[in-house]
Parts: structure tokens; C-alpha cells; sequence
């Protein structure tokens, strides 16, 4: 997903930017490993000249046409002749956008293919968020592969939305798809994508807003209607805040699709065939999945991060013959080329030349170069930590880290360890001895808890994304005061003495929480948070986040059906947070923080139990984390 900005061209040329990766940066730790052969170390070099078949109009099995860019291979002005591998990309945000990634293939010998899907900019049909790509990717690849141009074979790029729309197509089985390269890719929308655990990312109403409503669409076209939804987008923060939000009631009626899919989006929480049958859930769907060549490609800090390692590198490593590939770096949303993340830098080490490594993958298993990619371990991963934590030129503080190969996901030589909450505060390895030991805080939706960063994308002006010290600001519109969120009264912190030794945690991180609650129904949200003891530059230290996550208790159980809660009545929570790679070091502290709001990064539970964002009423919820023998919460850390 994109930021929003305020005008169609910065929206267009930051599409364009977040499609082909703007490579800027190699590093020998990311560099093509050497190969005897001259044209496997290098390479396809460029040596072709562009041709552009602009708006051809590709007609589906449905007689809806999609508005296709074809870019080929030319030699003194002409189409050069043979036969050549395609790359495709499908997308929302105006296929004029892979216009950088193209020229770099086409180049190098690659026909390259952009489309915009259904409903979206040049192409016919009604939008419906990946329900149609399956299909609508199958008619494309046969299309492709049956063009005098094609030898018969292509693979996909695209990032976020674009990334979704290569699984929807592997999950059609198409013919001639070779591989693909799904960076950040939308997928299981009901694990931690639209849904999460029950809670709404509200990052898809600014998606909604500020992104698929003012632009490329049919309702958008008329200019007093564009100027209205533009200036609707404007006002998203009052929205989110004044939730929820109904049918025809706000001007996002001139824009009724993206109206009705948002409705039902915030409306709709169990985990059925709404969201399964979306279309490009992989988890649900591995069967269907075509056997080929996959490089997935996410951040520790991206908001697909989760799916990416947990469901769809690992469930199709184990379902498929074919190699899966996984990397995973300090990143945010589309921040492959970056080496920071948020007010945290890691150094030029982090940053990936992405066309390059791209251009790897495709030479080996489009053209059948032997570069040793097919070679090459499964997983590579990007430890983060180690820095001497000073303050760079850019006002983040040095994370520092380094990359490592793997042979599996998550690493099997990590020993999974408890880390206990007490009653005075501390997390230790040691389990509670007490008969009876809880804490009880009070959970006001009215006054939730700010969200400071963390695995977020499609933000706006909502919040901001990635490692960020746990502190209120003068400039974040949900803080209502500058104390750090440790100071909250409705925030449990939990957390060990300074570290005596260097403590590297990778894997996935699982909490297991004892909780009960006065409402029927309400939310626990865990963070992990590595603080960093007070420097010359940071006089304060800084308390930065790594991974969070949150349940919705109605959908403790299952997420496929909700049962509320009993008041007072003890429960079993599990919360799964997003995956990381992080040494805490020395002097540092380990702290796990729960409370119970997380805004605006998911919707704030009105504590009532009425139907999802249909709700009239707000109660204040006495909420109580359990910590004795019989209720021993706790995460496991993967150390």
C-alpha cells in the first residue's frame, strides 16, 4: 500500500516508486554470489532498445477488458525479433507505473507487461478487491504466453496490492507462470491483514479514503466528484475517531463501491468464505497453488510481515516441490531499499539494489542461466541489533545489525523460552508461585492508547509506521500529553532487570495471556519493546518497539466464530505478534507491555458487544491480567 499524498501526480510517481524499488544501494552481504560462468556472475546486460504498446485492451473470459502496457525488447527503433520471457505486473495504482522496473528488464531482454486490474484506471469492470484476479490473472497468462513474442514462459513482480494479485494468479494454477516474486503481497486477510485477530487495521480506511476512492475509479472521473472525495480525504482523522461508520452518510456514497466493500470490511470480523474466497488467500488455498519457483520478499517491519514468513513461505515450503524462497529485512512497507526503518537505522548493509536481485531469480529461472540461486540457502534474514545506539545525521538512533543464511523458517536451533509476568513488574524466566496474583487497570475507549509506530502501511496522516521510541509527541495527533506510554495508567509494563549478557531472539513470538474482563466482550493487545538504557544522545534512552499484536475476545477461541466472554470470568488469550530477528543487548531490558487499545492502528473496541463498527454506546472496561501459578502468563521467546 501507498502513503497517502495530496495530488495525482506525487500519488502516481510514488506508485512508480514503490513498484520497481528505486534501487539505489548494493552491499557485498546482498551482492550476486560469483559464478565460474562470465554471463552467471553479470548477468543479462543491457543491450536492447523500448518499444511501448500502450492501452492494449485484453479481453476476459467474462468480455470485461483490462487495459494492458506491453514494453519489448527493440532493436534500431522496431520490435527485435525472437522470442523473449515476460515479467507481469497487475495493478490498482495506474500500470504507468512500472514504467522504471520495465526499461530495466526490457533492456536485459524481458518483454514486460503492466495491467491495471478490474474497475481501476484505463480497465473496464467493477472493482472488488482481488475477488476477480483469480480469474482475470489466468485469461492474462494464457494471453501472454500465446503472443509471437513470448518463448513461453514469464514471472510476476509487484509489492503490496500487486503482490496479492501473483498469489490470486498462483492460486488459478495459469499456464506459462514460471515464478514470481511477491514483495510485501497482501494474503489471509483475516490473520493480521484487514482483520487481525478479530480487530480492524484502520489503515484501510485511509486506503479507502485517501487512495482507492479519490483515484482511478469511475466515480472519480467526474471532477466536482473527485474534488469532494479528495476533500474527504482530508478529514480521515475525524472519521476514524468518530467511528463507526454507515452506509450513506458520509460523501464516500460517490464513490459506492469502495463505500460498500469498506462497510462491510469494518463490519464483517469472522473468518469465513467472505475473506477466504477473497482471493488471494493462500493459507486457504495451498492445493489450488501452482508448484513454481517462489521468492517471498517482507520486513520485519512491514504489515504483511507475518503472512509472509508464518502462512505463506512456510505452509508452501512444506506443500510444494518446487523451491520457496524467504527474505526477511529490518524494513517497513515497500522499504526494500532503505537501510532504516522508522526512527531506527541499521546501516547501508540493510539496503537492497531490488532490481538486481530480482534480475537473479529471473535470468535462472526464465532464461536458465546457472547463477546458483537454485543453490542458495532458503532463508535469509536480517539480524537486527548491535549498534552503539548514537544518534546518526538524521536524528534515528544506530540499531546496527547484520545479514544471516538459514536453513529453515523459523530457525530450529532457537530454544523457545518462557518469559514470566510478575506482580511487581519484572519478566523473568522464573514461572509465579503465587496462589493468587493478578493486576486490574481500567480500559476507557474513549482515551485509547496511542499508536507510535509498528507494522503498518497505507497510514496517511492516521500514524506513522516502524521502530519509534514509545513516547507521546506534541505532533501525534492521538497523544494527549507527551509521557511515554509506560506511564499510562491503562498500560501493564513488564520487563527484566539490564541484560549481563547479549540475548538474540528469532523466531515467532507467542504470547499466552490469563485475562478476564467486567464487558462481554473487549481487546488485549501485547508489544514487545527493546529499552535501551540512557546515552549521551538519548539522555532518556529510548523504549523501541519490535513486534505487537492484539484479540478481539469474542474471537479468542476462533476466528471463524465469536463467543463472548462471561464478566469476570477467567479465559485463556493467545497472541501472536509479528515475527522479528533482534539481539537485545547488554544493559539493555526485555519488556512485554499488554493493555488493551492500540489506535488508530486497529479500531478501539466500544467494550458493549454490539455488532462490529454498528455500535451506539462506549463503556469503560475493568480488565485483569492474571500472573499465579494456576495462570502463568507469559511469552515465548525464541532465543
Amino acid at each position: 500500500m501507498l502513503p497517502i499524498l495530496r495530488n495525482r501526480r506525487a500519488r502516481t510517481a510514488w506508485a512508480a516508486m514503490l513498484a520497481f524499488g528505486m534501487a539505489f544501494l548494493v552491499h557485498a552481504a546482498l551482492a550476486p554470489r560469483a559464478s565460474s560462468a562470465s554471463q552467471a556472475a553479470q548477468g543479462s546486460q543491457p543491450r536492447y532498445e523500448i518499444v511501448v504498446a500502450k492501452n492494449v485492451m485484453v479481453t476476459m473470459r467474462d468480455g470485461v477488458r483490462l487495459a494492458t502496457d506491453v514494453y519489448r525488447p527493440a532493436l534500431n527503433g522496431q520490435p527485435a525479433p525472437g522470442k523473449f520471457p515476460a515479467i507481469l505486473e497487475r495493478t490498482p495504482y495506474n500500470k504507468d507505473g512500472i514504467e522504471g522496473w520495465a526499461r530495466y528488464f526490457v533492456g536485459r531482454g524481458y518483454v514486460a507487461v503492466g495491467q491495471d486490474v478490474r474497475g481501476r484506471y484505463a480497465s473496464e469492470g467493477r472493482w472488488r478487491p482481488h475477488r476477480d484476479d483469480v480469474n482475470d490473472g489466468f485469461d492474462t497468462a494464457k494471453w501472454i504466453g500465446e503472443q509471437d513474442w513470448s518463448n513461453g514462459g514469464f514471472g510476476t513482480v509487484g509489492a503490496s496490492y500487486p503482490g496479492g494479485t501473483q498469489h490470486a494468479l498462483a492460486i488459478s494454477n495459469p499456464p506459462y507462470l514460471k515464478t514470481m516474486i511477491p514483495v510485501d503481497a497482501m494474503s489471509d486477510y483475516g490473520h493480521y491483514g484487514i482483520r487481525h485477530n478479530g480487530a480492524f487495521e484502520m489503515r484501510w480506511m485511509n486506503w479507502i479514503f485517501n487512495i482507492g476512492a479519490p483515484d482511478g475509479n469511475d466515480a472519480s472521473r467526474d471532477p466536482v466528484v473527485h474534488k469532494v472525495l479528495l476533500q474527504l480525504g482530508e478529514h480521515v482523522r475525524e472519521y476514524a475517531k468518530g467511528m463507526p461508520l454507515r452506509l450513506g452518510t458520509t460523501d464516500l456514497r460517490l464513490a459506492p463501491d469502495y463505500e460498500a466493500w469498506l462497510v462491510e470490511a469494518m463490519s464483517h470480523g469472522d473468518y469465513d468464505d467472505f475473506w477466504k474466497n477473497m482471493g488471494a488467500s493462500v493459507i486457504d488455498h495451498l492445493a489450488e497453488y501452482k508448484d513454481i519457483p517462489v521468492y517471498h520478499v517482507s520486513g520485519w517491519y512491514d504489515s504483511w510481515g507475518a503472512q509472509v514468513a508464518n502462512l505463506n513461505y512456510l505452509e508452501l515450503s512444506k506443500a510444494k516441490k518446487q523451491p520457496q524462497r524467504l527474505i526477511m529485512g529490518p524494513w517497513t512497507h515497500g522499504g526494500q531499499t532503505q537501510s532504516f526503518a522508522g526512527e531506527a537505522e541499521f546501516g547501508p548493509e540493510a539496503a537492497l539494489d531490488f532490481n538486481a536481485f530480482r534480475l537473479r531469480w529471473f535470468d535462472h529461472w526464465l532464461k536458465g542461466i546457472d547463477n546458483g540461486v537454485d543453490r542458495e540457502p532458503p532463508v535469509r534474514i536480517f539480524v537486527m541489533g548491535g549498534g552503539d545506539a548514537h544518534k546518526t545525521s538524521e536524528g534515528r538512533i544506530f540499531v546496527g545489525g547484520h545479514w544471516r543464511d538459514e536453513q529453515e523458517w523459523p530457525p530450529a536451533r532457537a530454544g523457545v523460552t518462557p518469559y514470566y509476568l510478575h506482580a511487581d513488574g519484572t519478566l523473568s524466566t522464573s514461572k509465579p508461585s503465587e496462589a493468587d496474583s493478578a493486576t486490574h487497570y481500567m480500559f476507557d475507549p474513549r482515551h485509547p492508547v496511542p499508536t507510535i509506530g509498528g507494522n503498518i502501511s497505507s497510514e496517511g496522516p492516521l500514524m506513522f509506521r516502524g521502530a519509534a521510541d514509545q513516547r507521546c509527541r506534541v505532533d501525534l495527533w492521538t497523544c494527549e500529553d507527551t509521557r511515554p506510554l509506560s506511564a499510562r495508567n491503562d498500560v501493564l509494563v513488564f520487563q527484566t532487570p539490564p541484560l549481563e549478557r547479549d540475548v538474540e531472539v528469532t523466531g515467532r513470538l507467542v504470547v499466552k495471556l490469563w485475562a478476564s474482563s467486567s464487558a462481554a466482550d473487549t481487546d488485549f493487545t501485547a508489544k514487545l519493546i527493546d529499552v535501551y538504557p540512557p546515552n549521551a544522545d538519548f539522555p532518556a534512552g529510548v523504549d523501541l518497539n519490535v513486534a505487537d499484536s492484539i484479540v478481539r475476545a469474542r474471537y479468542r477461541n476462533s476466528l471463524e466464530k465469536p463467543t463472548f466472554m462471561q464478566p469476570g470470568e477467567v479465559y485463556a488469550f493467545t497472541i501472536e505478534t509479528y515475527p522479528a530477528s533482534l539481539v537485545f543487548k547488554r544493559g539493555h531490558r526485555i519488556r512485554l507491555d499488554i493493555s488493551s487499545s492500540n489506535f488508530p492502528r486497529f479500531d478501539v473496541n466500544p467494550n458493549t458487544g454490539e455488532p462490529l463498527n454498528n455500535n451506539r454506546r462506549w463503556a469503560t472496561a475493568e480488565n485483569t491480567v492474571y500472573h499465579d501459578a494456576q495462570h502463568p502468563s507469559h511469552i515465548l521467546l525464541p532465543i
